[in-house]
């Protein structure tokens, strides 16, 4: 459990120019009010090479800096969520080595 709410696997370290850092999982979910939150999402947003291929697919979400929020699971392609997920473990495991 990453705090309250959230389910996450893995972690990774990260530093901002300004000198913030913290640890996150590397990919995560909550279920929260408004929608599902799915953590660690960047593939959707960059929306680059396979990911280019699979968004358009996806259904109904919208995204913020790292997430991907999903409001009802039967509003998207859970094939195609998955494949996103996994794409999204792979690019934070490759940006982010052990």
């Amino acid at each position: 459990m990453w705090g309250p709410s959230i389910v996450g696997y893995g972690s990774y370290s990260y530093k901002y120019e300004s000198g913030r850092e913290g640890t996150m999982c590397r990919g995560g979910f909550s279920p929260r009010k408004a929608a599902h939150t799915l953590y660690a999402m960047q593939v959707v947003s960059l929306c680059a090479g396979r990911a280019a291929e699979l968004v358009p697919k996806l259904g109904k979400y919208t995204t913020g800096k790292g997430c991907l929020y999903i409001k009802k699971l039967a509003d998207v392609d859970l094939a195609v969520l998955e494949a996103l997920i996994a794409l999204s473990w792979e690019r934070m495991n490759a940006a982010y080595p052990d």
